[in-house]
């Protein structure tokens, strides 16, 4: 197996946990906090998907589909523009709510980009350091292990949210 290949299959199981953990929910159990302070599943979603977005278009030279693909208007939140949902007070975490059609539609988009962008990686593209401002300098390679980490965690906590919610009824 292909470097790149490894890597499709994992971005892929993301995209099959967003869409098996958005299945069948309505606004109101999107928008709800566990315990009323926790991460909703829309912004865990939304999070997630503006992470992938944000680490994959800058490496890949593309513009983040956020604003190629208008997703920051149709979503209409009111946070800047370039809000990617790091470091969120538990007031702007309120604010982040979308119907599951949108999110899965943002996040269908934001995985379309990253497997174009991956078929065609060479394991030698990994090697290419893409952020001198850490020591050491982090390559391509580093960047998208660390960015399936962040959206491994932040899927696996909205499906985890979402048995809160089955659970509750």
């Amino acid at each position: 197996m292909k470097s790149n290949e490894l890597l499709l299959d994992a971005f892929g199981r993301i995209r099959e946990t967003v869409a098996a953990t958005l299945r069948g929910l309505d606004d109101e159990a999107l928008s709800r906090r566990p315990a009323g302070q926790g991460n909703s599943i829309a912004w865990l979603i939304w999070h997630l998907s503006r992470i992938e977005d944000v680490q994959v278009s800058a490496p890949a030279g593309l513009e983040e589909v956020w604003t190629s693909h208008g997703f920051a208007g149709r979503f209409k939140l009111p946070l800047p523009q370039d809000d990617s949902g790091y470091g969120h007070t538990s007031r702007q975490v309120d604010l982040v709510r979308a119907p599951r059609e949108l999110l899965l539609d943002y996040h269908d988009a934001v995985h379309r980009q990253t497997v174009k962008f991956l078929h065609g990686l060479s394991d030698e593209d990994l090697d290419r350091v893409i952020d001198t401002s850490w020591n050491p300098p982090v390559t391509l390679g580093v960047r998208l292990v660390s960015t399936l980490a962040d959206c491994l965690q932040h899927v696996g906590q909205a499906a985890y949210v979402r048995g809160l919610n089955v659970a509750q009824g």
